[in-house]
C-alpha cells in the first residue's frame, strides 16, 4: 500500500480502498468504453470470414486484458524467485513452508518434499506434498528441528483477525519467535514481509524496519538482506538504509541458526 505526499491523493486512496471492498471503482468506470469496443469487435468477428456463430447464452466479456504491459505483484514475483532459488540450490530433501504463496508451493514440490502449514489447509492432490493445519504461533515441531524453512509475506498479517486469526497486536512478533524456536542449528529460514517507515495498516498488514524484523529473530545470524524498493526494483544485498527510508518496500532475510 503506497502512501503519496499529497493530502488529496491520500484521500482518494482511502475512498478507494474503503469503496473496492464493495465493487472496484476504476474498472466500473472503464467498463463503459471497454464494452462499446466489445461490441464492435463482436460485429467485425461475426462479419468474417469462417467465423462461428455467436450466441448471447456463450458470451463472456473480457475488457481489461487490453493493455501494453503483463501486470504482476512485485513482491511475490521477485520473492517467490529468490526464495525458490535458494532452496533448490541449498538440494534440502524436505521443506517446511508457512501460509506463503501456493503457486510457490506447488513449484517446489518439483524439486523436494514440502509441507505446507497454515491454518487455512491446501487440500491439493500433489506428490512431494503434505498440509498440515496450523498455526504460525504453535507450529507443530519441536524445538530446534527444522532444517529448511519459510514464511513469505506472511507474518505481517497475523494478530489482524483477517484470516480468521485472533487479534493480538504482538502477533508478528511472536510469529518470529515461533519460527525461530522450531529452525534447527545450521538450517536455513528464507522469510519476507513489507518493510519501510512502520505503520499499521489495520486489518490488511503492518510495516516493520528491517531493524525490527532482525531484533526479533535475535538468536538468528542474518545470512542476507535482499529487498523490493518502492519503485518495485529487486536489489540483491540491498542496502539497509534504502528499505529504512522506504513506504512500502518488501525485505527478503535469510537466516541461519548457529
Amino acid at each position: 500500500m503506497r502512501k503519496f505526499n499529497n493530502p488529496f491523493k491520500d484521500l482518494a486512496y482511502l475512498v478507494y480502498r474503503w469503496l473496492s471492498q464493495f465493487f472496484e471503482p476504476i474498472r466500473f468506470v472503464g467498463a463503459f468504453p471497454r464494452y462499446i469496443r466489445f461490441f464492435g469487435d463482436w460485429i467485425r468477428y461475426s462479419n468474417a470470414s469462417g467465423a462461428e456463430k455467436i450466441r448471447f447464452i456463450d458470451t463472456y466479456p473480457n475488457l481489461h486484458d487490453r493493455i501494453e504491459t503483463t501486470p504482476f505483484d512485485r513482491h511475490y514475483f521477485y520473492q517467490d524467485i529468490w526464495a525458490y532459488k535458494k532452496i533448490y540450490e541449498s538440494k534440502t530433501i524436505e521443506h517446511i513452508d508457512v501460509g506463503s504463496s501456493i503457486k510457490t508451493i506447488g513449484l517446489l514440490t518439483a524439486v523436494t518434499h514440502v509441507t505446507f502449514v497454515d491454518i487455512r489447509p491446501l487440500n491439493a492432490n500433489l506428490s512431494n506434498y503434505k498440509s498440515v493445519a496450523g498455526s504460525i504461533l504453535e507450529m507443530p515441531y519441536e524445538k530446534n528441528s527444522v532444517n529448511s524453512l519459510s514464511c513469505l509475506h506472511v507474518a505481517e498479517h497475523i494478530g489482524l483477525g483477517r484470516y480468521g486469526d485472533p487479534l493480538d497486536p504482538l502477533g508478528t512478533k511472536k510469529a518470529c519467535k515461533e519460527l525461530q524456536r522450531i529452525l534447527a542449528p545450521n538450517g536455513n529460514l528464507y522469510f519476507s514481509l513489507p518493510v519501510g517507515k512502520p505503520r499499521l495498516c489495520f486489518n490488511a498488514h503492518r510495516i516493520h524496519s528491517p531493524t525490527q524484523i532482525i531484533e526479533y529473530f535475535d538468536e538468528l545470524h542474518l545470512v542476507e538482506l535482499s529487498g523490493i524498493d518502492d519503485d518495485g526494483n529487486f536489489i540483491q544485498n540491498i542496502d539497509t538504509s534504502i528499505l529504512e527510508n522506504s513506504d512500502y518496500a518488501c525485505g527478503l532475510f535469510q537466516f541461519t541458526k548457529k
